[in-house]
């Protein structure tokens, strides 16, 4: 098989796995705080046998290339990475909506006790008080789950102090990691760092948190789409290329099936 056949093989998969995540941005348009993928490449160095001789050897190569490279590269994916740049703000009205201006996560605790980070600040309060996010999980501040109880007006500054009838009832956690490559997502929203990754929580001193605003997701429809048209035109072409090597083998194999 000729290595034509697999290096179009190998394109048309990585245009597929880029389509998945060009899919999972769009369908994530009207999330709030959803920070969208993006792909990573990099560099595969293929070694030869006069990539550590300097003069070329003709039984190696004809001549010499110009410019005379040290390896022979080629891109391949490396991973998806998330990308932490700022979502627009959408004013709500909503007293127990909030948002980072800047770089941070609030906290949340499952009832299991897992904790997480998330971007997502639609809070509400539960039936015994608590503020609590979409999916029922505790609100963490700085001294753990946030009790609010029955109170009037509610009022958060931006140190994320929260205020009702003028008595401070606890602040928002809200912090920032010194290693952000390594959160990944682990869905409702939230992210969290693999099994084995230690990463040590810093105070996010210039993040400042709205009362009454969500955050938008980061992700451009009208970019993603040109991104999703490419992609699925690329795939094409490397299906184009992976049926002609497939016609010229068997063409190949007839013409040397006759001759014997």
């Amino acid at each position: 098989m000729q290595e034509s056949m697999y290096s179009a093989m190998f394109g048309a998969l990585t245009q597929e796995h880029r389509m998945n995540i060009i899919a999972n941005n769009l369908a994530n348009v009207n999330t709030t705080g959803y920070k969208r993928d993006r792909m990573a490449f990099k560099d595969v160095f293929v070694h030869y046998a006069h990539d550590s001789i300097r003069e070329p050897l003709f039984h190696l190569k004809s001549s010499a290339m110009f410019p005379d490279p040290d390896y022979y590269a080629k891109p391949r994916i490396a991973v998806s990475k998330v990308d932490f740049s700022q979502g627009s703000l959408k004013q709500t009205g909503n007293d127990l909506d909030v948002t980072i201006s800047g770089e941070g996560f609030f906290k949340v605790r499952t009832p299991e006790g897992k904790e997480f980070y998330t971007r997502n600040g639609a809070f509400r309060l539960n039936a015994e008080g608590g503020l609590v996010n979409g999916n029922g999980d505790a609100v963490l501040g700085d001294g753990g789950p946030i009790e609010i109880g029955a109170t009037g007006k509610i009022e958060i500054n931006g140190a994320g102090q929260i205020f009702a009838d003028g008595n401070q009832l606890g602040t928002l956690s809200v912090v920032t990691l010194e290693n952000l490559d390594s959160l990944e997502k682990v869905g409702h929203n939230y992210f969290d760092f693999p099994e084995g990754v230690q990463a040590q929580e810093l105070p996010a001193a210039e993040a400042m948190v709205e009362q009454g605003y969500l955050e938008a997701p980061n992700v451009e429809v009208v970019t993603e789409m040109v991104n999703m048209i490419e992609t699925h035109r690329a795939f094409e072409a490397y299906q184009k290329i992976i049926q002609n090597t497939k016609d010229i083998d068997s063409k190949a194999i007839e013409q040397v099936g006759r001759e014997r």
